[in-house]
Parts: structure tokens; C-alpha cells; sequence
């Protein structure tokens, strides 16, 4: 199977651009790039289904150039449904600082990182106007699928050239890099025609581009930051236990074609773990192996283990050997009770709603119910003090099998 061929069969190729591109990619010998604006200082897990993509081109002799947007994030891509808010140059930068950072771990450096500003800041309105503008009629611009679907809401002059820019950028890595390719996501398509369109007015020559699928949940959302679903790359953002929790529990409909956009498993072990998946889908073999792939890639295996153990940790209900910052990446979604006093284990829960009434919160600690910190108390009257409290700050206050509380000093 070549590169190509395993491309698609991944299910990464939409679009193309380029009658003989699967000759260009089998060859193991050009130059491309992909880009992304800094709107966050970090990429989520919609970003790093493109390096993945972008890392097997590299593995496969091809030089990666990745693109941060430090021009083209002042103005924003243009959204289906408004204009994105201008960021100020401050943010942007520490945005660019955070994206760069993460790209040069994940290729261990060995991705050429370029900034579009670097090449558009001295360049005049005039200037750009006419060695570029030129080129790109009106009709060609408004019939472009993101420009059109906000022709009815309305669309900034600034969001309305944001192809141009992003056109100019291919223009220019192929002048300067011999950069023939631009790989991006499908929302991309139409920014990257652009590019092609201007290098061959201007320079006469053929360029190629493709585009991914965007990866969705099973709910058809995308991972991205508007979607409010975001599963950032930055460990501080998003821990591994929470990457791996959500990876463990992805719908067994999405597993596979999970496997085979984010990880680099070969074809003949991805097909194993589907026929695992179907003949005993309560293993979860499959799901492990995404979540063990990604998170190796992202974080080092070291945090893939750790991330299995908090797992176990709290499954069980043993969580004494855990720290407080495992503690705090494994209950981030749990109600917090703070706590300035002490006070008897009793009043803590029927003033904090734990149980309802001082009768309820004895039937469960008389059945075992409760536990501090993965011990079952049975005396109310036992008093909740820093002493007790995990690094002296936080207690696991577990009701029942999976009601769970953090108090907090």
C-alpha cells in the first residue's frame, strides 16, 4: 500500500488539487505546509488530527512547514455564523509562543515553524493590492462556500479577505521554500484553491493541496474551541486522565476511525482491534489503544501510565497514593464544598446538601456509604479538619458508588 493509498484508507483525503498529487506524495520528496491561526495559546485534538497527517508525510521523507498565523490571526478566518473578535497583538503573541512550543515537541524538532508576519508587515495596502489583488476577481471570492453562507448576516471587508492573505502565504512558501503543497483541514478548501489560483497566474506553474475530513464526535460537533467541546493539547488545559477518560469512552461507533486518523498503528492492527472490538466491545480494547497511542505521542508514555492509575485509583475508590494534582485533574467536574472551620462530618453534609436530612446521612453511614478519602466513617459527630485533608487542602467526600464532592480548605 502506498502513502496515498494509506491515506485514504485512513479516511484522511477529501478534497485534492493536482492530477498527479498521489505521484507527489508517494515520492517522499517535497515540500508543504499546514497553518493555523493563534487563537488559543494552544491547539486542541481537531488540530492534531492534521499533524498526525502532516508527522506521516514527514516520516515519509517529506519536509513539514508549519504555518502560525501571526498576520491572518490579527483578522480572523471568517466563522459560518460571525465575525470572529480582533485579538490584541499582546495575546497573539503569547498564543504564537504557546503553538510554537507545542509543534516543535511533537516533531521533535524537526518541523520548520514560519510566521506569515514575518512577510506581510512591511508589505504596503497599495503594494498588496496590486501584486496580488490584481489576480483574484470579485465573482471568484463571494462564490467561496465560507464567504457566501455570510453574505445574508453580512461579512467584514477584513473577514472577506482573509483568502488573499492566506493565498498570498502559499504564493509565497513556493516562491521562497519551493513549498508545493498545502495540506489543511476541509473548512481550508476554499484558502487553499486561492493560493493555487495565485501561483498560477503569477508564477505559470501547478501547485497541489488536499484537505482532511473534519474529525466530529458522534454528535457531529468538531473538536474545536467553538464547539465548546475542547480537548486542548496543553497538559495544564486538558490532563492526560482527562484525554484518556474521554478517550476511553468514545462512542464504539467512532473507535475505529478514531485509530485510524489520530494514531500510527499499521492497517493490520487496527483491523485486529475492530475484530476485538466487535467480538468483545467490554474489553474496550480498541479504546485503550486510542487512548494509549495519543497520549504516548502527546505527553510521553510516562503520562499515558499515570493517567491508567488515577483511572484505577478512582474507580476503586483507593485514591491515598494520589497527589493533590491528580486529585484536582480527576474530580475538575465534581461539586466543590469550601470550608474556611472545621466542623462535625455531619453538619458538612446536610449543610452542603450531601444528603438531605441528619436521618438520611446516618442510613449511609451506617450502610458504609460514605467515605473520606476512600476510608468508610461511620461517626457523624467525626470532625473534617485540615489534618485529615489531602496535602492538607482537599478531602475526596464519596457518597455511595459514584456521588463524589471535593472539600476544600
Amino acid at each position: 500500500m502506498t502513502l496515498y493509498e494509506e491515506l485514504q484508507w485512513r479516511g484522511l483525503v477529501k478534497d485534492t488539487a493536482g492530477e498527479d498529487i498521489a505521484d507527489k506524495i508517494n515520492s517522499g520528496n517535497i515540500t508543504f505546509y499546514w497553518g493555523t491561526d493563534p487563537t488559543a495559546d494552544s491547539l486542541h485534538l481537531g488540530h492534531y488530527s492534521s499533524l498526525v497527517t502532516a508527522k506521516r508525510l514527514a516520516n515519509a521523507g517529506h519536509h513539514p512547514i508549519l504555518l502560525v498565523g501571526g498576520s491572518t490571526g490579527l483578522i480572523g478566518d471568517p466563522r459560518p455564523t460571525a465575525e470572529r473578535e480582533i485579538m490584541a497583538k499582546e495575546k497573539l503573541q503569547k498564543n504564537m509562543d504557546g503553538i510554537k512550543a507545542q509543534v516543535d515537541k511533537l516533531f521533535g524538532g524537526k518541523a520548520e515553524i514560519v510566521n506569515n508576519y514575518d512577510w506581510t508587515k512591511d508589505y504596503s495596502y497599495l503594494d498588496f493590492l496590486r501584486d496580488i489583488g490584481k489576480y483574484i476577481n470579485v465573482n471568484y471570492m463571494l462564490a467561496k462556500d465560507i464567504i457566501n453562507r455570510r453574505l445574508e448576516t453580512g461579512i467584514t471587508y477584513a473577514e472577506f479577505s482573509y483568502t488573499l492573505l492566506q493565498g498570498y502565504d502559499f504564493l509565497h512558501l513556493f516562491r521562497t521554500k519551493n513549498c508545493i503543497m498545502q495540506a489543511e483541514g476541509a473548512d481550508q478548501w476554499g484558502n487553499i484553491t486561492t493560493g493555487l489560483e495565485l501561483i498560477k497566474k503569477i508564477e505559470g506553474k501547478d501547485a497541489y493541496g488536499f484537505t482532511m475530513p473534519l474529525v466530529l464526535d458522534k454528535y457531529g460537533n468538531k473538536f474545536g474551541k467553538s464547539a465548546g467541546n475542547a480537548l486542548w493539547l496543553d497538559l495544564n488545559k486538558t490532563s492526560s486522565y482527562e484525554l484518556y477518560q474521554y478517550l476511553i469512552n468514545v462512542d464504539d461507533s467512532m473507535v475505529i476511525s478514531y485509530l485510524k486518523i489520530f494514531t500510527f498503528l499499521t492497517k493490520e492492527q487496527i483491523e485486529d482491534l475492530e475484530k476485538q472490538n466487535a467480538e468483545h466491545p467490554e474489553l474496550r480494547e480498541a479504546h485503550k489503544a486510542l487512548a494509549r497511542e495519543i497520549i504516548t505521542d502527546l505527553h510521553g508514555a510516562a503520562e499515558y501510565e499515570k493517567a491508567v492509575e488515577i483511572s484505577k485509583a478512582l474507580f476503586s475508590g483507593d485514591i491515598k497514593g494520589l497527589s493533590l494534582k491528580d486529585i484536582e485533574a480527576g474530580f475538575r467536574d465534581v461539586p466543590t464544598i469550601e470550608i474556611s472551620g472545621e466542623m462535625t462530618l455531619m453538619d458538612l453534609m446536610v449543610n452542603n446538601k450531601v444528603v438531605q436530612s441528619k436521618r438520611e446521612g446516618r442510613e449511609f453511614l451506617t450502610a458504609g456509604s460514605i467515605t473520606l478519602n476512600g476510608d468508610k466513617v461511620s461517626d457523624e459527630n467525626m470532625m473534617i479538619t485540615k489534618d485529615i485533608a489531602i496535602e492538607g487542602k482537599v478531602i475526596v467526600l464519596r457518597r455511595g458508588k459514584k456521588k463524589n464532592y471535593i472539600v476544600k480548605f
